[in-house]
C-alpha cells in the first residue's frame, strides 16, 4: 500500500475520532444542561445546601466545557481539521442592539486609498466591509465638582450667588445616580456591599463599606413614597398574587440567625389582556405568622392567588376575598412521585395537567370572557375526567402512601384549583408571585442574611421598585436616580403619579443643571 493510501486513511481515521469526540462531548453538555435544569426546579423553595453545592458545581462543569467548546470550534488546527470536514455548528449571527453606542473605526489600505499599489492608477470608492464586536469599558467613576460663583452689585454691593443644588447625603460625597447603583447592584445584581466596596478599592477610592450602608438607607428612605403608592395601586386591585420565602435575620447580641420571612403581592394580568400596569411590593416580616398577611389584605376585595398557607384562611372566612389555587404546586407533588417512581398513574395525571397547561397558553393575552368560555367548553371537561380518575385512585391507594398524599393535597382544594375555569382573569398557577420571588431567592446567597429588621424592611422596599421596574420594561438604575433627585429636590406630593415606574419617562433635562467641565 502507497504512503499516500496510508495517509489518507489515518486522515479519515482522524476525523472520524474528532467527530466522536465532538459528538460525545455535545452530549455531555446537553446532559448537564437537563440535570442543571431539574435541580434548580428541585431546588426551588427548599434550602437545602448540598443541593445547592451540586447545582454551583454543575454550572462551573457546564460553563468549562462550553468555553473548550468554544475554543476547539473555532482554533481547530488545519492539520486536525481538514478543508473538507465542515464545523459541526456554526455560529449564531445576531445583530447588536440598536440603542447601544456605536465608535467607528476605518481601516484603509496601507498603501492609501488614493493609488492602486499595482500598476498606480487612481483608486475610486466601489464598496465596504463592516463588521461589528461587542465592547465594554470598564466602570468610570468620576467627580462632579459644583461651583457656584458670587457677584457683587457694583450699585448696592448686594451678592448674588446660586443656591446650593440638593445632595443626596447631607454633606455627603455620593450623588444620586451613585447611590441607584449602589442599591441595584445589591439588590438586583446580587453584589453584596463588601463586594462593591473591594471593587471600588480596586480603582483607588476607598469607601467603607458602613459609608454604602448608609447610601443604601438613604436611596430606600427617598423611595418610600415610591413603595406607598406601589402598595396603594396594588390593593385597589381584585386580583392578587401572593408567595412567602424565608429569609434569615440576625438576632441582635446573640451572632445567629432566626428565620424571619419576606412575603411578595403581585398585579400582573397582562396575561388577560388587560392594560392596568403590573407592579409588586415586599412585605418584610421577622416570622410567619398568618396575621402579616390578614393584615396586609384588610382592605382588599377580590381573588387571591397563593399555595395553601394556612395563614391565608382567615381572609377566605367571609367571602370578601375569594381563593384560587395553584395548580403548579399540584403538579409539583405528583412530578416528585413520578421521580422517584413513575408509575402509568402518574404519566397520565401529569399528561392531563399538562393538557391544561396547553389551552393556557393558546388563550394568554385574550381578554377574560374570551378565556372564561374557552375554559368552560375546552378545560372544564378535562378537569371533570381527571377528578374522576384522581378520585378513582384514592380507592386503589394507600391512604399512606406519598401519592395518595399528593392526590389528597389536590381534592381537599379542589373547589379552589377550579375556580379559575369561572374567572376569566384569574391564572391557572401562581406561578406570577414565585417569578417574583426568584430575585431573593438567588439575592440571599451572596448577602446571606437581614441584618436586623429595619435591614429587611429597606431590602422589602427596595425589591419593591427594582421589581416593579423589571414588571413595566424599565432600567432600574436609570429610574431609582432620576426619581429620588427629583423627591429629593421637593418634588409635590400631588404628582406622585408622574414618578411611577409605569407612567415614568426618563428626563433629559437633569433636575439640577450644572455645568460640567473637565478638570484640567
Amino acid at each position: 500500500m502507497s504512503d499516500q493510501a496510508i495517509s489518507r486513511i489515518d486522515k479519515d481515521a482522524r476525523i472520524a475520532e474528532l467527530e466522536a469526540a465532538l459528538a460525545a462531548r455535545d452530549t455531555l453538555i446537553e446532559t448537564l444542561r437537563l440535570q442543571l435544569a431539574q435541580l434548580k426546579r428541585m431546588s426551588f423553595g427548599q434550602s437545602s445546601e448540598k443541593l445547592i453545592t451540586q447545582i454551583g458545581q454543575l454550572e462551573l462543569t457546564l460553563e468549562e466545557l462550553e468555553s473548550e467548546a468554544e475554543i476547539a470550534d473555532t482554533g481547530k488546527d488545519a492539520a486536525d481539521q481538514p478543508d473538507a470536514v465542515q464545523p459541526v455548528r456554526a455560529a449564531p449571527v445576531r445583530r447588536l442592539p440598536d440603542h447601544l453606542p456605536r465608535i467607528e473605526r476605518r481601516i484603509e489600505p496601507e498603501t492609501g486609498n488614493c493609488t492602486c499599489p499595482d500598476c498606480g492608477g487612481a483608486l475610486r470608492p466601489l464598496a465596504q466591509a463592516s463588521d461589528e464586536m461587542l465592547d465594554v469599558a470598564p466602570v468610570q467613576w468620576r467627580v462632579i465638582r459644583t461651583v457656584r460663583p458670587n457677584y457683587t452689585c457694583r450699585s448696592c454691593e448686594k451678592i448674588v450667588q446660586a443656591p446650593a443644588p440638593v445632595k443626596a447625603i447631607a454633606r455627603g460625597k455620593a450623588s444620586f445616580a451613585t447611590l441607584a447603583h449602589i442599591v441595584v447592584n445589591k439588590f438586583d445584581h446580587h453584589l453584596p456591599l463588601y463586594r462593591q466596596a473591594e471593587m471600588m478599592a480596586a480603582q483607588g477610592i476607598e469607601i467603607d463599606r458602613s459609608t454604602l450602608a448608609g447610601w443604601a438607607g438613604q436611596a430606600a428612605a427617598l423611595l418610600d413614597p415610591i413603595v406607598s403608592r406601589i402598595r396603594e395601586e396594588g390593593l385597589k386591585a381584585s386580583k392578587l398574587h401572593t408567595d412567602d420565602t424565608p429569609v434569615p435575620m440576625l438576632v441582635p447580641g446573640k451572632g445567629k440567625t432566626a428565620q424571619a420571612r419576606l412575603w411578595t403581592y403581585v398585579i400582573d394580568d397582562r396575561a388577560s389582556g388587560a392594560s392596568r400596569p403590573a407592579l409588586v411590593w415586599y412585605r418584610f416580616t421577622s416570622d410567619r405568622s398568618g396575621i402579616h398577611p390578614q393584615t396586609e389584605l384588610k382592605g382588599f376585595t377580590g381573588l387571591l392567588q397563593a399555595d395553601g398557607y394556612a395563614g391565608y384562611e382567615k381572609l377566605y372566612a367571609n367571602g370578601r376575598i375569594r381563593e384560587v389555587a395553584c395548580w403548579a404546586h399540584f403538579r409539583r407533588k405528583i412530578f416528585e412521585n413520578h421521580l422517584g417512581h413513575p408509575t402509568p398513574l402518574t404519566t397520565d395525571l401529569l399528561d392531563r395537567i399538562a393538557g391544561l397547561y396547553k389551552i393556557e397558553a393558546e388563550i394568554r393575552g385574550e381578554p377574560p370572557d374570551v378565556r372564561r368560555r374557552c375554559r368552560q367548553e375546552r378545560s372544564k371537561p378535562q378537569i371533570d375526567a381527571l377528578r374522576a380518575a384522581i378520585d378513582d385512585a384514592l380507592h386503589r391507594l394507600s391512604p399512606k402512601s406519598a401519592m395518595a398524599k399528593a392526590l389528597v393535597y389536590g381534592r381537599k382544594r379542589w373547589h379552589a384549583l377550579t375556580c379559575f375555569l369561572d374567572e376569566g382573569s384569574a391564572e391557572i398557577d401562581n406561578n406570577i408571585a414565585e417569578r417574583a420571588m426568584r430575585s431573593v431567592a438567588i439575592g440571599r446567597k451572596n448577602w446571606l442574611f437581614a441584618g436586623s429588621k429595619a435591614g429587611g424592611e429597606r431590602a422589602a422596599a427596595i425589591y419593591s421598585v427594582i421589581e416593579t421596574c423589571k414588571l413595566n420594561g424599565i432600567e432600574p438604575q436609570a429610574y431609582i436616580a432620576d426619581v429620588i433627585e427629583k423627591i429629593a429636590s421637593g418634588w409635590p406630593a400631588s404628582r406622585w403619579d408622574e414618578l411611577m415606574p409605569w407612567n415614568w419617562t426618563a428626563d433629559p433635562v437633569p433636575v439640577s443643571p450644572i455645568a460640567v467641565r473637565r478638570a484640567a
